[in-house]
């Protein structure tokens, strides 16, 4: 009985470890594409009132 329990607790920490690691290659990942992102200099939303603007910035950030 103690032999399974102790598997089972294994396998549990196995899960845990292999999900924190899965999660942090996945943060690497999305810290490299806001980096190329910002590298290309996204236009700045100033706010206001102006469509044509938003529309000229909302083209500017697709086009990245």
């Amino acid at each position: 009985m103690e032999l399974m329990a102790n598997a089972m607790a294994q396998e549990a920490v196995s899960r845990t470890a292999n999900r924190v690691a899965q999660e942090a290659r996945r943060g690497g990942e999305d810290e490299l594409r806001l980096k190329r992102f910002m590298n290309n200099k996204p236009p700045i939303f100033k706010g206001g009132y102006d469509p044509d603007g938003a529309q000229t910035w909302i083209e500017g950030i697709e086009r990245i």
